[in-house]
């Protein structure tokens, strides 16, 4: 097929599918859509990244609702390891508040499901984002990054069933079980770095977000009314360990989520800017990768140069734009990672933390590869540093600035 030419569109010749299939009411319901619609073949992927869901009665409800095959992957350890480390080397955060959750697991999906995809010779892919936000983009963006001739099948924007009322009435009719209900109608997205809720009295962004919402995290209110510490060990900018027990990635994020939890960690409710141009509201808990970036920045603190530094955030809100966007296969976020890994390599050591009722606070630091040095940063006598020197530091640092203030006062 010719390049960029187009191959959606329902009547076209269709004989399987591969759909991201999650289990909820969308998917479900689009399951259900593309076989009557279409007459095809429809295979579902669901990927295990930690949604800590009944998988296998999402395989159950798959088989009922019509899939032909099912596949449900298990990637956490690559999903942790290899998209969301590699963001928080970055300390990538969207607006200054959203850690990515659910940004940064589309390009994981989206890839696996290509592969199964080319595995069972599927016509096209599906997905289960509406036509209003971001995830349309970022699987679409993926598929396209790997296969540029993909068909894509996208049922939002296609059919005539423009809300969750109606898809639920759908879901009723076709006896397809599934978990939302209407007095809970949220968009959820749960994996092992957060849950997302969108929908519902959420989309009022004066409505408080109810506490019966959270799934991760207790009110800070009802958090203990003791502080825990935690010591998190890096490698290279990357967690090891906690509590000096090292563990492998996944496995430590599980276990940052439920100390951050129940301290009342990583609550977070803002309204964001939409790739596709709207604002919308969301709530998310992201307890592990609340402690996780806080512990990140204490580390860089003492190990990396003032000057890199400084470069290395300068290039933060454009690498979790692209996150945010969908361009994680693009060349351009492959290239903000190079850098940014490239920083990384001396960011080694502990970093203490306090919990305490939803706030997370560095007590110490400390690396073999530190830069700081007591003998240089003291008040105490020294006899490293020549206070004198200062003098003419500021004067050569004030030259563009004593005339500047000159021609100010010739001219007056």
């Amino acid at each position: 097929m010719e390049l960029g030419k187009e191959n959606n569109g329902v009547g076209n010749n269709v004989k399987k599918v591969v759909l991201a299939y999650s289990g909820g009411l969308d998917t479900s319901v689009i399951l259900r859509w593309i076989i009557e619609t279409y007459g095809c073949e429809v295979v579902t992927f669901s990927a295990d990244i930690g949604q800590e869901e009944d998988l296998e009665q999402v395989r159950r409800n798959a088989v009922h609702t019509g899939a032909s095959k099912v596949y449900i992957d298990d990637l956490k350890e690559t999903f942790v390891k290899d998209y969301v480390f590699p963001a928080f080397r970055a300390n990538a955060i969207y607006e200054g508040q959203y850690l990515l959750g659910t940004s940064i697991a589309r390009p994981l999906i989206a890839k696996r499901q290509m592969e199964i995809a080319a595995a069972e010779g599927a016509d096209a892919v599906s997905h289960g984002a509406t036509g209003k936000g971001n995830d349309q983009v970022r699987f679409e963006l993926a598929y396209l990054a790997i296969d540029p001739n993909i068909r894509i099948i996208a049922p939002w924007r296609e059919w005539d069933l423009n809300s969750r009322t109606q898809l639920m009435a759908f879901a009723e009719t076709h006896g397809i079980a599934v978990p939302t209900t209407h007095s809970k109608p949220y968009s959820t997205d749960w994996n092992l770095l957060h849950i997302s809720y969108e929908g519902g009295i959420l989309e009022d962004p004066w409505a408080a977000a109810p506490d019966d919402i959270y799934t991760l995290t207790v009110s800070p209110q009802q958090a203990p009314d003791k502080p825990e510490t935690m010591d998190i060990e890096f490698r290279s900018g990357d967690p090891v360990a906690l509590n000096g027990e090292e563990l492998a990635p996944a496995a430590l994020l599980k276990k940052l989520n439920v100390i951050g939890g129940r301290n009342g960690i990583g609550r977070v409710d803002l309204v964001e800017n939409r790739f596709v141009g709207m604002k919308s509201r969301g709530v998310y808990e992201t307890p592990g990768g609340t402690i996780l970036r806080a512990a990140h920045i204490a580390m860089e603190s003492i190990t990396l140069d003032r000057e890199v530094m400084h470069l290395r955030d300068s290039l933060i809100p454009k690498y979790a734009e692209l996150v945010y966007n969908g361009f994680w296969f693009s060349p351009e976020r492959r290239l903000l990672q190079t850098l940014i890994d490239e920083t990384q390599k001396m960011v080694s050591g502990l970093v203490r933390l306090e919990l305490y009722k939803g706030n997370c606070r560095v007590l110490g630091r400390r690396s073999d590869h530190s830069l700081y040095r007591e003998d240089f940063a003291t008040f105490e006598d020294d006899s490293v540093y020549r206070q004198k020197d200062a003098e003419g530091f500021i004067r050569l640092n004030s030259l563009r600035l004593r005339i500047q203030r000159m021609l100010e006062q010739m001219g007056s």
